[in-house]
């Protein structure tokens, strides 16, 4: 079977963070936390008021939607090393402070599948 390859206006990855999945273009604003956004239980947005808050066109908070509503595998990937961090953060700490140290972190993240 062959893999279809979407191409994005407004979206891309981003070269130097640790998320593999896409964010707005020239941005550090990841796509997922546009469409959490549109999804909020306590304050759901429209796309033209996200697009209004983060001063974006309106299509690329689209973009932002229907790229998350497909489920990449990055997008999982992501979920799936951060939840493997929490789990970490929340079995460590003897002294209460729930925070892991540098070299358990770069672990945690190495076994997620994180470069």
């Amino acid at each position: 079977m062959a893999s279809i390859s979407v191409q994005y206006k407004h979206l891309a990855p981003n070269t130097q963070s640790a998320y593999k999945q896409l964010f707005v273009k020239g941005t550090r604003l990841r796509a997922r936390v546009l469409y959490g956004c549109h999804l909020s239980e306590e304050e759901p947005r429209t796309v033209e008021e996200i697009a209004a808050d983060y001063k974006l066109p309106i299509e690329a908070v689209q973009e932002a939607i229907t790229y998350c509503q497909s489920n990449p595998p990055e997008l999982l990937e992501d979920y799936r090393r951060e939840a493997a961090l929490v789990e970490a953060a929340r079995s460590s700490g003897q002294d209460g402070t729930k925070h892991l140290a540098p070299e358990e972190f770069a672990r945690v993240r190495r076994e997620a599948g994180a470069p």
